[in-house]
């Protein structure tokens, strides 16, 4: 028993070796060096919430009223420079240059590299008056200092991040400069490669690696990480992983059902994969094991639910807040386009784990409470959902009359209502025992009670609440909305302790507990600040590549290999791309991934699918490249995720990390889906419309998971497994079929267009496909989707769309008729028709109008009615073996 316990222990010192490692540096010391490291780490923290605060505009203002003539606010482009400094600074302290580099001391060359990386990161600031008069023609010095930064900051990334991302960022650069010799018929030759313009580019201008990756990095991602670091401190870790074991460990496979949403819930609190897995990993895996699952499937089930708490709202991965600049849309509205993908996911892993558990014959832990009746349950469900409804409806109807009434007094009001909740839910809190942390390797594990279990954290909801709140209804920006979630959650540290023990009636002086509270608060400032090293520093390499393709415009050559390789067809493109993902996740963390493929693939899948008819949404094509991203903490072999729980399972890291491969590997297939099916992404969908669509595509990914796994409610017949497969199919894209039947579009001959867009409803979509030269003086044939405008005459209509028409009397064949060349004579600048890629002179060659057509949710009849036959037959035939082994 003390052999066993003994083994456990040093398990753990190597897993958080190996999260320091990887995510926060590898060195372990001590004394002066240490608190030198801890202090920067927290002014970084505080740098950041002062930049993303109101604070420096409230400052100013006041500064300006004494009359002073000095400036407070720190722009974007000086704090990217901050935010890059620090980074450096920290990496070379914090991780060795080589695994045989000392661990306990800082070496004289690593001290040097910190100081130099710092201010060459920082020179944008010490000569700012130079670099803004001699923008763009930079000098020896600006060069100098360029070719030096760059080699920092390469260094920097291959001691935090590994050499591959160091190995892409090498080889664009030398692209950048060789490329120019190639022969100009060569399809990747460019003229943009001078020394000094491809260091200016980089270093000097916010083009290259100061470019948007980093900027996002200083203003959302570091309050969203550091957010989670001080909600881990305040320990709603812990909270989660206990209300999850409370509510789902009874179950068939219960501990594997917990380690799936408290996977998702510690995403909240955790930005990296491999921290989620040790964090929830310690607790769940050894508990899986104890259940029945083997080590492999045990760490492949807490790793594929650890990396995908990354794509779950409302707080997402780094590469989440990339993609609202790359796609310049609200981060209100991205939550709401990857909520019900990310929810059907984590459904699908629930039910992957049920689906192993019935295979093995699995039974849960053994509960605490009675259950409860159905009906019961279900009006508890119902009630919390109706005072949920009421609060929100009372909360926003009542803010706004605040704002209106007293908008002098509002914020204080608010933060007043704030602070009487908080003190509510504290004195609830108070009444239950505090959550300690369980011991998974006890002979005898009782799962916690749920009352008492959910109650003894509520207040860690508050400031979840909060940034919620800000995010979804006050539309503040991200970075705002996490300065006032983390300013709630310092509040919260600071004073729990104290107010559990005064409510609780304890005795004694609080000063103490008010300073474990403040040590706290600096420990989730530090780790804070710690755990974005990696991200700040992936974030600036990256841009190297962003810059590079901007600069030489890589981009337009690469769609032309890419459109040669996919021989034109979408489907065929998606796989390269979800393939091209996965190739690099062997050695790239997931937002350098997302950043490298969205800058090159993005486009050109939107371009490729508008001249097949597809008109794919941009939203939609960055979350395809985002959740292949994501699986670059899977992807054997180099998956640090899987070696992080085969630590803990002692099971193989490669054999977890194929078994995890293939779990996310089955939600995988929701990208292609709601490329083709923007309905899942809830894009111009009502909510009645948007209940069906999650009902349907629940059930859809079910059938899958059930048809992949090779069991239902027993095992599958190979005929049973091919009609689950088409059962999913139509229940995720029903239209696919229904076109067949009844068609929704119909073709006119261009020279119809002006006589027939006046019969169709203002707000229906229709499509033109003309053919023309592109920006780059291609030709191309490619499709336009086009909203119908108001007006009183089809003319008044084409004119609203900022489109003239002009019909040359020459006649072209259509579609096998002969009919009248209709070309574009103008489109009007910042028009609809502008925005949809429409030019001058482009020829009209199809118009596709929409019509009556039976609806396509008729599809879903059939396709429920097969699936309640198989889980009919099914469960048939299982009380049959049942009944012939009894």
């Amino acid at each position: 028993m003390v052999n066993n316990t003994q083994t456990q222990t040093i398990d753990y010192d190597h897993l958080q070796d190996m999260v320091a490692s990887s995510d926060t540096g590898g060195r372990n010391l001590a004394g002066p060096a240490k608190k030198l490291i801890v202090a920067v780490a927290i002014l970084w923290s505080l740098f950041q919430l002062y930049y993303t605060s109101p604070l420096p505009f409230w400052l100013q203002e006041v500064i300006r009223s004494w009359g002073l003539d000095f400036n407070v606010v720190i722009d974007d482009t000086k704090a990217r420079s901050v935010h890059l400094a620090f980074a450096l600074f920290l990496a070379y302290l914090s991780f060795p240059a080589f695994a045989g580099s000392p661990k306990h001391r800082i070496p004289l060359p690593d001290w040097i590299f910190a100081c130099l990386g710092a201010f060459l990161a920082a020179y944008y600031i010490f000569f700012y008056e130079g670099l803004v008069t001699r923008f763009g023609a930079p000098n020896t010095q600006d060069i100098i200092v360029g070719c030096f930064g760059i080699l920092i900051l390469l260094e920097a990334c291959r001691r935090s991040l590994g050499l591959p991302l160091v190995i892409i960022a090498g080889i664009f650069l030398l692209y950048n400069y060789f490329g120019q010799f190639l022969p100009t018929d060569w399809i990747i030759s460019h003229r943009s490669g001078s020394f000094s313009q491809i260091i200016n580019q980089q270093w000097i201008t916010t083009e290259g690696v100061f470019g948007v990756a980093l900027g996002v990095s200083t203003k959302y991602v570091f309050l969203f990480v550091l957010f989670g670091a001080l909600l881990d401190k305040a320990g709603a870790g812990n909270y989660f992983i206990k209300v999850a074991f409370a509510y789902l460990g009874h179950f068939s496979g219960g501990p594997a059902k917990a380690a799936v949403v408290s996977s998702a819930l510690t995403g909240l609190v955790s930005g990296s994969s491999i921290a989620n897995v040790v964090t929830t990993g310690t607790f769940t895996i050894p508990m899986m094991k104890r259940v029945g699952f083997t080590q492999e499937k045990a760490g492949a089930v807490e790793v594929a639910s650890s990396v995908n708490g990354q794509i779950m709202p409302p707080v997402m991965g780094a590469a989440a807040f990339l993609m609202i600049e790359y796609v310049n849309m609200p981060y209100s509205q991205l939550i709401t386009h990857a909520f019900l993908p990310a929810l059907i996911s984590y459904i699908a892993l629930v039910y992957i784990v049920h689906l192993e558990a019935q295979k093995m014959g699995l039974k849960g832990l053994e509960r605490t409470d009675p259950p409860s009746p159905l009906l019961l349950s279900l009006i508890k469900i119902l009630a919390n959902f109706l005072i949920i409804c009421a609060v929100y409806f009372g909360l926003e109807f009542g803010l706004g009359w605040l704002k209106t009434a007293t908008p002098d007094f509002a914020f204080l009001i608010v933060l007043a209502l704030l602070a009487i909740v908080y003190l509510a839910l504290i004195r609830r809190v108070a009444t239950f025992p505090d959550l300690e942390p369980d011991d998974p390797n006890a002979q005898i594990v009782k799962l916690p009670s749920a009352k008492p279990t959910v109650n003894a954290g509520l207040h860690f909801l508050l400031p979840v609440v909060v940034l919620m709140w800000c995010l979804m209804i006050e539309r503040m920006s991200p970075g705002l909305s996490a300065f006032w979630g983390t300013v709630t959650l310092t509040a919260i540290l600071l004073t729990q302790r104290p107010l559990l023990s005064f409510f609780r009636g304890e005795k004694g002086c609080k000063i103490p507990l008010f300073k474990q509270g403040f040590q706290e608060l600096l420990n989730g400032l530090e780790a804070g600040a710690m755990n974005m090293i990696g991200i700040g520093i992936a974030t600036a390499t990256a841009g190297i590549i962003v810059g590079v393709v901007s600069l030489t415009g890589f981009g337009v050559q690469l769609s032309g290999i890419i459109e040669m390789l996919s021989m034109g067809n979408i489907l065929l493109m998606l796989i390269l791309v979800a393939i091209f993902s996965l190739i690099l996740g062997m050695g790239l963390p997931t937002t350098a991934n997302y950043i490298v493929v969205s800058s090159l693939m993005a486009l050109v899948i939107v371009e490729v699918g508008r001249q097949n008819g597809l008109i794919v949404p941009l939203i939609a094509v960055h979350l395809f490249v985002f959740y292949f991203g994501i699986m670059a903490d899977v992807t054997p072999p180099v998956g640090l995720a899987s070696f992080a729980a085969a630590a803990i399972s002692g099971g193989s890291p490669i054999k977890t990390g194929i078994e995890a491969f293939f779990y996310s590997l089955r939600t995988a297939i929701l990208p292609f889906l709601f490329i083709f099916n923007t309905d899942l992404l809830l894009i111009d969908v009502d909510w009645i419309k948007g209940t069906v669509v999650f009902i349907t595509a629940t059930i859809g990914i079910l059938a899958f998971t059930a048809a992949t796994m090779g069991y239902f409610f027993t095992r599958n017949r190979p005929w049973e497994t091919l009609v689950l497969i088409i059962v999913a199919f139509m229940l995720f894209n029903p239209g696919f079929f229904m076109e067949k039947i009844s068609p929704s579009e119909r073709h006119i001959l261009p020279v119809q267009l002006t006589q027939e867009i006046e019969k169709i409803a203002v707000g229906d979509k229709f499509k033109v496909k003309v053919s023309g030269l592109n920006p780059y003086g291609k030709e191309v044939i490619f499709y336009a989707e086009l909203k119908v405008p108001e007006g009183n005459t089809g003319d008044d209509r084409i004119k609203a769309l900022g489109l003239t028409l002009l019909d040359t009397g020459e006649m072209i064949d259509i579609n096998n008729q002969s009919s009248n060349k209709i070309i574009i004579d103008n489109v009007e600048i910042d028009s609809p028709a502008a925005d949809t890629g429409l030019n001058w002179d482009q020829v009209l060659l199809d118009v596709v109008l929409p019509q009556k057509a039976l609806p396509k949710e008729i599809t879903m009849i059939p396709a429920l009615f097969l699936i309640g036959f198989i889980a009919w037959n099914q469960r048939r035939r299982k009380q049959l073996l049942t009944l012939k082994k009894s």
